[in-house]
């Protein structure tokens, strides 16, 4: 995302490996590989320092590797579709002409230049005419519908502790940055906030402020303030910190200044509870939003407005937002082909309707039925691991073997695909144009919202479109979830040989399994609900050995004087490492069954195996990016996720004779276990 013992002389023969056989090896690039670095030290630099070396970060984008590449490719593919699409005909109000029509008014940045932000204008004036708190909710209420809200909005999902129906949570204010950045004082941070208080001032002064620099300071504030409020990332780890209920008359004792009962049935929202996740910014609404702020809050949502609409307005004004987000705050040198941009707009807003035509051209059938094998196994694997664990209760192992024989399983795409023929795109021939057209994807998606209030919750939905680079597990749904596009290359390739796979979507696969009992999955029981299941004694075992795994990755260091947040990135890491070990053992059955095929390339099957798992994670990635990485993102850095599992894994040590003093080796009793 194994197990024989090599003698020195061996590892020091695997140096020497002809490039016939590399080139010949169908499931791994050996030609990437620097065989002159001891995997016993460097084993990233071991499995990818030729292609540290040669490879270079395309302009158009922050970070570069072995994810972002079959991205790409898959986004060269999803293109060769779109522009094949766009010379056909079809009949008004089919998906095909919806494509057509919204990538049209995209595309057409002559017009988005000639309208400026003409299409937000409206909007300006209303918040311009704002003069008290009543007023301020009559313009949420009217723009709530378009997205808009940006102070107090409003969602829809699965109960956390009833995940067979749908709840309405209260939303939160938005930030300009990760709460990171306003939460914790550094230098780094210190430097981003100044630095987006001049892309603040820069969108103001397109709106005309002549005050612009004092406002964006202010605006700036005013989100310290709000962020001052939220649960750090480390706390967000906590699903019961985000679970925090409240009837309608709990909310008006809650919230006073504003009727937020009388809100939410102004927008459609008919119920008798909503359930909150930063309840510390509910508990400071009334000073937040007040009569005294509302000069910066008017301010906060003409920016918010702007910002939020830049991508989709002037070429002018997405320029400008890129080079704060792209390339101050991710290191990518320019923005991508106008054409790229316009598909992400329909994979984000017509992503199933894509979807079909996607798998239709490019995911063989074959694949499916060789993924539900190895998740097969992969299941197998996993149940061994419950039965065996030392440090769990057989209390516990009960509950833990209940949820994982509930898990299910979603490889490839939908069975039942998203109906789009409520949601009204208009041609340009017609009137229509990107804004509005925009504003109807939200209003179709607001819609389909409410109708799902006080109804169960729709299990067979999915999270990904087929065509995303990805997986993941959703705790209340207990499911796990593999699109068609990662199941490519270095992930899955029909042709290589099992250690390839196991190592590649075989780990990927635990990693999302060992999801559901992460540091956060864990407190969700077998039927996705939040339950604690567990012994007090098991739990304290069990906490104690995610802690040792958050101190291991609090020690690397991906930037100076910038280190990983084991705590925040827990989840991941422990996925991370369950994925491996339950992957590895996954193959040993499989190898059992079908027969070892023995060294190839000369490597064994557990070589191979973690061989593949390094290679998912080669990444060469800006200085900007991995310190916004670290900030925003759960997940560890992937030089890290390269060698931070496998070091706790007993069989990299046999199929790498790692011994002590190599620089990669700890102690048995050091080596973490919890999957």
């Amino acid at each position: 995302m194994k197990k024989l013992t090599l003698s020195l002389a061996l590892l020091a023969g695997i140096g020497s490996q002809n490039v016939n056989a590399q080139a010949s090896d169908k499931g791994l690039d050996l030609s990437l590989m620097d065989k002159s670095v001891r995997p016993q030290d460097d084993f990233y630099n071991y499995v990818s320092g030729t292609w540290m070396k040669t490879a270079k970060i395309p302009s158009d984008k922050p970070t570069w590797g072995s994810f972002n590449k079959l991205a790409d490719d898959t986004d060269n593919n999803s293109m060769t579709i779109l522009n094949s699409l766009l010379k056909d005909k079809f009949a008004d109000g089919t998906e095909g002409k919806k494509i057509q029509d919204l990538y049209a008014t995209y595309m057409n940045m002559a017009k988005r230049n000639a309208d400026g932000i003409k299409p937000i204008q409206a909007n300006i004036n209303k918040i311009d005419a704002i003069k008290n708190l009543a007023d301020l909710q009559n313009y949420l209420v009217s723009v709530t519908k378009d997205g808009e809200n940006t102070l107090y909005g409003w969602g829809i999902d699965a109960d956390l502790k009833d995940s067979k129906m749908n709840a309405v949570y209260l939303g939160n204010a938005s930030l300009g940055l990760g709460r990171d950045y306003y939460q914790k004082v550094n230098e780094k941070n210190t430097e981003a906030l100044a630095e987006y208080t001049k892309y603040v001032a820069s969108m103001l002064k397109e709106l005309g402020y002549k005050n612009a620099d004092a406002s964006a300071k202010a605006i700036v504030d005013y989100e310290k303030s709000i962020a001052k409020t939220y649960l750090t990332n480390e706390q967000s780890r906590d699903n019961t910190l985000q679970y925090n209920p409240r009837t309608m008359a709990e909310l008006k004792t809650l919230v006073k200044g504003v009727d937020l009962p009388a809100y939410l049935k102004a927008v459609g929202v008919n119920t008798d509870k909503v359930i909150i996740g930063e309840i510390g910014y509910y508990k400071e609404f009334d000073n937040l939003v007040s009569a005294k702020n509302l000069p910066v809050i008017k301010d906060y949502l003409k920016f918010h407005m702007i910002h939020g609409s830049a991508s989709y307005l002037s070429e002018k004004l997405g320029d400008m937002k890129f080079a704060f987000y792209g390339k101050y705050l991710r290191g990518q040198q320019e923005q991508r082909a106008l054409n790229k941009r316009g598909y992400e707009l329909i994979n984000g807003s017509l992503g199933e309707a894509f979807g079909k035509l996607y798998v239709e051209k490019y995911f063989p059938a074959e694949a499916k039925a060789q993924m539900v094998e190895l998740i097969d196994y992969l299941k197998k694997s996993f149940a061994v691991h419950i039965n065996n664990l030392a440090w769990m209760s057989s209390t516990t192992k009960v509950k833990a073997m209940e949820k994982l024989n509930k898990f299910t399983v979603k490889v490839a795409y939908p069975d039942k695909w998203k109906d789009y023929s409520k949601l009204n795109i208009v041609s340009e021939a017609k009137g229509g144009n990107l804004y509005s057209n925009l504003q109807n994807i939200t209003e179709w998606q607001y819609n389909k919202d409410l109708a799902k209030i006080g109804k169960p919750v729709d299990k067979t939905e999915w999270g990904m479109t087929p065509q995303t680079v990805n997986a993941y597990y959703n705790p209340v749904n207990n499911e796990i979830v593999f699109p068609a596009a990662i199941l490519q290359p270095p992930f899955f390739n029909p042709k290589a040989d099992a250690a390839v796979n196991f190592g590649g979507i075989g780990a990927v696969i635990g990693h999302e399994m060992s999801h559901g009992f992460d540091d956060s999955g864990a407190q969700f029981d077998a039927d996705g609900n939040l339950v604690d299941w567990w012994t007090p004694e098991d739990k304290a075992n069990f906490e104690k050995a995610t802690k040792a795994l958050a101190a291991q990755y609090d020690k690397y260091e991906p930037v100076k004087g910038t280190n990983v947040n084991g705590t925040f990135t827990n989840g991941e890491n422990i996925a991370d490492l369950g994925g491996v070990n339950i992957a590895y053992d996954a193959l040993q059955m499989y190898l059992k069954d079908k027969g070892n095929p023995g060294s190839i390339s000369g490597f064994t099957q557990d070589q191979r195996f973690f061989l593949s798992w390094a290679t998912v994670w080669r990444t060469l990635s800006s200085e900007k990016y991995m310190v916004n990485q670290v900030k925003t993102d759960p997940h560890s850095p992937g030089y890290f996720r390269s060698f931070g599992p496998i070091i706790n894994v007993d069989a990299f040590y046999k199929a790498f004779d790692v011994k002590p003093g190599d620089k990669l080796y700890k102690a048995p009793a050091d080596r973490i276990k919890i999957w």
